[in-house]
């Protein structure tokens, strides 16, 4: 069984920065594509950043610039650093990775931004 393990969320101030982690129970070389994910109270979970196994990325255009998605093949870690966070950034955030048959996420940790 593939786990997923986020921490590092927290409340900080607008303008403040935070750092995301997900640490997985296998070889990240295993994912196709592992990602960040987002969902505030009352809202659809919506995309933030993903990183291929080529280390390619992506992400949406509100955070650009601000977020960076990032992986540690030795720790089996990816990361997700935050910088100018904006109160609408507020969410649970979840981490997820995807193989060719199955998609595997984590359990979320709460991000709070005060204005």
């Amino acid at each position: 069984q593939v786990q997923l393990v986020e921490s590092g969320g927290g409340l900080v101030q607008a303008g403040g920065s935070l750092r995301l982690s997900c640490t997985t129970s296998r070889s990240i070389f295993r994912f196709n594509t592992m990602g960040w994910y987002r969902q505030a109270p009352g809202k659809q979970r919506e995309l933030v950043a993903t990183i291929r196994r080529n280390g390619n990325t992506n992400y949406r255009d509100s955070v650009k610039g601000r977020f960076t998605i990032s992986r540690d093949n030795a720790k089996n870690t990816m990361y997700l650093q935050m910088n100018s966070l904006k109160p609408e950034d507020k969410a649970v955030y979840y981490c997820a990775a995807d193989t060719e048959r199955d998609d595997y996420w984590g359990q979320g940790t709460q991000v709070t931004v005060s204005s």
